[in-house]
């Protein structure tokens, strides 16, 4: 295990893994590192999905758009908002649990995610690369298929884990001043802007983004249209937050 600030400090996204398998004691062993992570009220209202199974992943990479790490990692994780496991827990007991909220999945939610990047610090300090992947909540309703979910439960996100198979260029982060603020909010003024994004904007693989952007669009002039006009457009954030409030409802966390 090595130095744990050179851990954090020199961490980079694995998308490319080699064929060498996670040994199941060693993923264990992870996994009993990542729930060991803070949780609300005690609840460990999360739970993991482990698929290896090379069908049930190949039914899972269309739903993250088929990036190629959900097939060629050998392990895949989806981390779930979980109420359906405490809610039987308290029926067993003559509690009736009044979980059937947003308030509840947010919370379930915050705690999957806190077990899900507890595990993945683990992993990093034991040498195997994961990759986060941002499309769970896209499709959420199909993953909640295809992993045979219950009400009550909601894949929050997904990690892919191997030994890595490349070593790529650190991607880059905003300063820490830029996301510290003392004792209350200090909003942000237009030089802070310019200030804090400068380095980001200036950096040779943005630049590069900007201009493939502009080719296909012919409308990305800078780095922030990028994200607005092409990434993550507003039309897409409407349709999948809509997909999403459907599957709180039908999950059972959208009850008045």
């Amino acid at each position: 295990m090595g130095d744990f600030s050179d851990i954090l400090l020199n961490r980079r996204t694995i998308r490319k893994y080699s064929a060498k398998p996670v040994d199941n004691k060693l993923l264990n062993e992870m996994l009993m590192m990542g729930c060991r992570a803070s949780t609300t009220g005690n609840m460990q209202v999360y739970s993991i999905i482990i698929n290896r199974d090379n069908e049930k992943k190949k039914a899972l990479a269309p739903l993250h758009f088929n990036q190629r790490m959900i097939t060629e990692a050998p392990v895949v994780l989806t981390f779930c908002a979980d109420f359906n496991r405490f809610n039987k827990w308290c029926r067993l007991r003559k509690a009736e649990p009044g979980y059937d909220n947003f308030l509840s999945f947010f919370t379930a939610a915050i705690d999957a995610l806190l077990v899900a990047q507890t595990f993945c610090i683990a992993a990093e300090a034991k040498g195997l690369g994961i990759c986060y992947l941002g499309t769970t909540t896209y499709n959420a309703h199909k993953i909640i298929e295809v992993l045979n979910l219950p009400k009550g439960v909601v894949p929050v996100t997904t990690v892919t884990l191997g030994w890595p198979d490349e070593y790529p260029v650190q991607v880059d982060r905003l300063p820490v001043d830029a996301i510290i603020h003392h004792e209350t909010y200090k909003d942000y003024t237009s030089e802070d802007i310019d200030l804090f994004y400068s380095e980001k904007e200036n950096r040779e693989d943005s630049k590069k983004f900007v201009e493939e952007n502009n080719v296909k669009t012919h409308n990305c002039e800078s780095l922030a249209q990028v994200f607005t006009d092409v990434r993550y457009k507003k039309a897409d954030n409407v349709y999948f937050s809509n997909v999403l409030l459907k599957v709180l409802k039908d999950q059972g966390f959208m009850e008045e």
